[in-house]
């Protein structure tokens, strides 16, 4: 990783997309800054399409796409896609990735009494009511705050009992189906807005923060995180391409700034 300040003008010129994780990427503590949701303004007023790609449920990405400003959302790590289509009156569109399984499979329940046996003070997130797909498991939002190895510990239960499972910077979002962010990040990029693999990656900057983000680090080469994924190091293989010298929302917010500047630049 390095810099952002050292991306070049026209690689920020080429941007057309500016995608994101939220948690610990847009917030703090749990909280939007102001400084990151003007951010987004920011970028969205300078012509980019802002898609968050989060871990977060599908109730949250409902309110996302209809209040945030944003071109959509992908939500529960991958599994679903909601975007507005703006007329007279907005209509709320949503896209389901093919294969995605409910997270009433019996293995998702079997995962979570293993865990909840075996990992002492873990327990399912308080937004799980709100999710579709899968199951996310606490280990940092609430107290009481669990150790990077409980998550792992986690995470592994959970791949032996033959589920997929991503640690982020407060949960492990575990799932049936054989995705993750990035093929739907791909798929939502090529069908509402054209946009081509290959030929097009250097037009997307993702920006995250945590372990859940590595298909996207490895996938663009213009990715971006901000200064907390040095939490992270000992997890992740593929780091992204550029940092913030700033943590969480400051760090996007740092990031957004450099962008927009070095496009003023050419």
């Amino acid at each position: 990783m390095v810099p952002i300040e050292e991306m070049m003008p026209s690689d920020a010129q080429g941007v057309r997309y500016i995608l994101m994780d939220i948690d610990d990427t847009l917030t703090r503590e749990g909280k939007l800054l102001a400084a990151s949701y003007q951010a987004l303004w920011d970028l969205r007023r300078a012509g980019l399409k802002l898609v968050p790609v989060t871990g977060r449920p599908a109730g949250w990405c409902d309110l996302i796409a209809r209040e945030w400003p944003v071109d959509g959302v992908i939500g529960e790590n991958g599994a679903l896609a909601f975007w507005e289509e703006r007329g007279d009156r907005p209509l709320l569109r949503q896209d389901f990735y093919p294969g995605a399984v409910r997270n009433t499979h019996p293995v998702l329940e079997r995962i979570l009494r293993r865990v909840l046996e075996e990992v002492p003070g873990a327990r399912a997130a308080k937004d799980q009511f709100a999710r579709l797909f899968d199951l996310a498991v606490d280990f940092a939002e609430e107290e009481p705050v669990l150790s990077l190895d409980a998550a792992e510990r986690i995470r592994l239960i959970a791949e032996a009992e033959g589920a997929r499972a991503r640690v982020s910077s407060i949960h492990v979002n575990i799932w049936m189906g054989a995705y993750d962010k990035l093929p739907m990040a791909e798929r939502f990029l090529s069908s509402r807005f054209g946009w081509q693999q290959g030929a097009g990656d250097r037009e997307v900057v993702f920006v995250g923060d945590s372990p859940n983000d590595e298909p996207m680090f490895a996938r663009f080469p213009l990715a971006c995180a901000v200064a907390n994924i040095r939490r992270y190091t000992a997890l992740i293989r593929h780091s992204p391409a550029f940092a913030a010298s700033r943590e969480c929302g400051e760090g996007f917010a740092e990031i957004a700034a450099a962008l927009l500047r070095k496009r003023a630049a050419i």
